[in-house]
């Protein structure tokens, strides 16, 4: 897990389309704020059972880890963007709506996500320069 120092973004390995958020995520980070783990990785693993202990649930979403506190689906989305700066720090926008709207949205994704954008058959394996950012 985290040390908090730096947020940390967990994401399913195996989807295309969450593969594809953290591959954004890591050209737009100049400054390398956000640290990085599969939700299949022993850190993920670790993270999911924080979460479900925490609130009687299993996310099948990204989790954000950032100042200690896990957001889930649509919040650790916008926090994301947020973080990243520049324009993407326009989501803010995004939390004039309902976290139950939000998330509906974003659940919709999910559902189909594999179908749309694809799976993959084993989770990605960063490169030697970013493996400092990747938990495990």
């Amino acid at each position: 897990m985290s040390d908090n120092s730096q947020p940390v973004l967990y994401f399913d390995g195996v989807c295309n389309l969450c593969n594809a958020m953290v591959q954004l995520v890591i050209r737009k980070d100049k400054k390398a704020k956000f640290r990085f783990a599969s939700l299949q990785s022993a850190a993920g693993k670790a993270i999911l059972h924080q979460y479900q202990q925490q609130n009687n649930k299993n996310p099948d979403s990204i989790i954000l880890q950032k100042d200690g506190l896990l957001y889930v689906k649509s919040t650790a989305a916008l926090h994301v963007l947020l973080l990243m700066g520049g324009l993407y720090k326009l989501a803010v926008i995004g939390f004039v709506f309902p976290r139950f709207i939000r998330d509906a949205v974003y659940d919709f994704i999910a559902r189909n996500r594999y179908k749309w954008f694809g799976k993959k058959d084993s989770c990605m394996v960063p490169t030697l320069e970013l493996q400092s950012r990747f938990l495990d």
